[in-house]
């Protein structure tokens, strides 16, 4: 089977910025899925990082309607499946297996899974695959290197993650085979700890108003 394009692609192209949460306490993912829907970015991907992740999900999923909770981070069925009964909108993946192939078609949740190198790409091709992840951007070569999968790849569109930041997110959106960005930054560790929710939603408006 494909990929599940129609339901995947308009989270992508709904907001600039997805942003990548490591949840340390479940109890904050509330107010911050919150926060980050009123400052225009109500996709989130929440990864499996941290024990409070799932949990983070559930209560996103089941008390924030203005957000689409994700999760990232997802590295095998078993987890594909936690995810998606937790309420996970669409799944996230460094790379791609047969393995989560398989457990992605037997789901209505769509799959964006990674990859970098050109065998990667050719191989998620092959699986039905044309929306990637990038990760991680900044150490795999950045916008120099994606730029330059453009031309051999020109039906693949990536959402690159890993060191993209304010400063240099505007480098990755003017891609024309770059569709959003994922990133950390509008959802600052301290922000989250200190309950500083309108300092987020400010960081999100920023970052909703980002292009290329």
């Amino acid at each position: 089977m494909a990929q599940k394009t129609e339901a995947l692609l308009p989270i992508m192209t709904g907001q600039a910025v997805i942003p990548v949460i490591v949840l340390e306490d479940a109890a904050d993912a509330v107010p911050l899925a919150r926060a980050l829907a009123a400052g225009g970015l109500p996709a989130i991907e929440i990864t499996l990082r941290t024990a409070a992740a799932l949990d983070g999900i559930a209560r996103v999923a089941a008390e924030v309607p203005e957000a689409i909770v994700g999760a990232g981070t997802i590295l095998n069925a078993a987890q594909f499946a936690e995810a998606a009964a937790a309420g996970a909108k669409f799944i996230v993946s460094p790379g791609l297996t047969p393995e989560l192939v398989e457990a992605a078609d037997a789901s209505p949740v769509p799959l964006l899974p990674g990859a970098v190198t050109s065998s990667e790409i050719m191989a998620a091709l092959e699986d039905g695959y044309s929306l990637l992840k990038f990760f991680p951007a900044e150490q795999a070569g950045g916008a120099a290197y994606l730029k330059s999968l453009s031309s051999p790849f020109g039906g693949v569109g990536f959402c690159p993650t890993g060191g993209i930041s304010a400063a240099n997110a505007g480098d990755y959106l003017s891609l024309s085979n770059v569709i959003c960005v994922g990133g950390s930054w509008v959802a600052p560790k301290d922000a989250v700890r200190d309950g500083s929710w309108e300092r987020i939603s400010e960081l999100a408006r920023g970052a909703s108003l980002l292009n290329g």
